[in-house]
């Protein structure tokens, strides 16, 4: 049984203390520039992205419109990490409220679980467009991406807060000192009284058979997909199909691969300082790079940006 006093302690626990990526206030500035980087790179391209699809009206067709909301979630995502991150750096404390620490809990886990979700719409974009084309404009018709992108933002909600609920209404008994550089799901357990955290461990369980799901359904598609590419008699076509799918599957794969890291990776390779390189990597990096993956090979969204940056030079 955990002790009353230190259950009674945790009632009135008012902050957590985030890990610091650094001691010495160099390499706390360093960290504050690298990460004010990222940051706004990330801020910049997935806002080029949104006026690029919002503005051009070649780019209003289902794959575009789901490439906006992506983009949109995006931000969201860094935008729930960095900045308290580098606030701290810079202010040179490792400090962040209870109700900072549940709102940050919340909106990670929000624009994260509904991320996935619409990848996994995204991936059913592919394959109509590839597998169905002649069904195309009656299964993607407006109205259906309307429903699946609220059913991917409305999900993410939904599991935010249920997970954000089930987290904050446990006991914690083993102080405020947290093993990373944002409020993640898992160190919060591990400050929780013996037993009390079997409900949220229930809930993540039933989150990564969600997420599970969307995985399989994911490779489904992409197995039809390839499939029909590879009886496509034209090379032309054959090109131009990999140029719409490979985009999209480097983006889920740095996903998944990332996400699969950071938890199933064996106990002999985790360390305070290797899991905090890991967290970077899934939750900062992904929203800066995913705007490039889109637009490496996509001439169509090249061609709205150059006329976007065009418009705006002039």
């Amino acid at each position: 049984m955990p002790d009353e006093s230190k259950m009674s302690n945790s009632s009135s626990l008012n902050e957590f203390l985030l890990l610091a990526f650094a001691d010495t206030r160099e390499l706390q500035l360093l960290h504050f520039s690298l990460f004010l980087g990222i940051y706004l790179a990330a801020l910049l391209a997935n806002g080029l992205i949104i006026t690029a699809v919002a503005c051009d009206h070649r780019l209003h067709i289902p794959m575009y419109f789901f490439l906006l909301h992506l983009a949109l979630l995006d931000l969201g995502t860094v935008s729930s990490t960095v900045p308290k991150s580098m606030v701290n750096s810079l202010r040179d404390t490792r400090a962040i409220s209870y109700s900072g620490c549940a709102a940050q809990l919340f909106f990670f886990v929000f624009f994260f679980s509904a991320e996935y979700s619409l990848l996994t719409v995204m991936a059913y974009d592919r394959y109509v467009a590839i597998c169905r084309p002649l069904h195309y404009g009656t299964l993607l018709g407006t109205r259906a991406c309307v429903r699946m992108a609220a059913a991917a933002w409305a999900g993410g909600f939904l599991n935010a807060l249920l997970h954000t609920a089930n987290t904050f209404s446990i006991p914690l008994c083993q102080g405020n000192d947290m093993d990373q550089f944002f409020c993640e799901i898992p160190q919060l357990l591990k400050l929780s009284c013996s037993q009390s955290y079997l409900r949220e461990v229930w809930a993540l369980v039933f989150s990564v058979c969600s997420g599970f799901g969307c995985f399989v359904f994911i490779v489904l598609s992409y197995v039809q997909i390839f499939r029909a590419v590879l009886r496509m008699p034209s090379e032309q076509g054959r090109h131009k199909a990999f140029s719409m799918c490979l985009p999209h599957l480097a983006v889920v794969s740095l996903f998944v691969s990332t996400i699969m890291f950071a938890y199933l990776k064996p106990p002999s390779m985790s360390s305070p300082a290797v899991d905090l390189v890991v967290a970077v990597v899934y939750s900062v990096v992904p929203p800066a790079v995913n705007p490039l993956l889109y637009s490496m090979r996509n001439k169509e969204l090249k061609d709205a940006l150059e006329k976007l940056l065009q418009s705006v030079q002039c």
